[in-house]
């Protein structure tokens, strides 16, 4: 694997990659699996250099962070989009997208028998109803459900939102920066900068 990224293997941290299964996959297609690339976490050693100050907290909570996705191969990312080819989904080009820099990670506490904790939404929005619309190519319905996964939407269940309130604050407090419309994604602040991320090929 290329230098710069380093492989997700912890105790404190689950690896279950959406793109790798079809469970909780809002495309539907094992993707990672298909390019050989399976369901192994890979981060830029910048950002593993953050995700570890995370351990202290987790061994005294009891909590874990179940990893969705991190590094993604661009010419995963390429059949990603061709799956669902939808502006707002996806980034039009690999090249634009944090995943494909390894500066990237989406992700969602668990507790001590490996249960996610409660959110506005399942990590990436996913729902089974909202899944076959999207890769039917109707995603406007979808785009009015994932008002939820942003960061100021403030109804239902209030521990969703103390949940993600609480994830965000220890996400930044170790130098992250979150996505607005995306409750799981953390990204190093400047990981989409070209002269210092570039992209990287599996």
């Amino acid at each position: 694997m290329i230098d710069s990224l380093v492989e997700i293997n912890n105790p404190y941290f689950v690896v279950d990659l959406m793109y790798a299964g079809t469970k909780q996959n809002m495309t539907g297609k094992a993707v990672y699996l298909e390019i050989g690339f399976g369901n192994k976490a890979f981060v830029h050693k910048e950002l593993w250099d953050k995700l570890i100050k995370l351990v202290p907290w987790l061994e005294t909570h009891q909590r874990k962070v179940k990893i969705f996705d991190a590094y993604r191969p661009p010419l995963a990312h390429q059949k990603l989009r061709e799956i669902i080819p939808q502006p707002g989904f996806f980034a039009a080009n690999p090249a634009t997208s944090p995943h494909c820099r390894g500066t990237a990670v989406d992700l969602c506490l668990i507790d001590e028998n490996g249960i996610e904790l409660e959110y506005p939404t399942l990590v990436d929005a996913y729902n089974p109803f909202y899944a076959k619309e999207v890769q039917s190519g109707n995603s406007e319905t979808f785009f009015d459900y994932l008002k939820k996964a942003h960061h100021d939407y403030n109804e239902g269940s209030k521990q969703a939102l103390r949940n993600r309130d609480e994830l965000r604050e220890l996400m930044e407090s170790i130098g992250l920066k979150a996505l607005p419309h995306e409750w799981w994604h953390y990204e190093l602040p400047h990981g989409r900068e070209d002269n210092k991320y570039p992209m990287i090929e599996y």
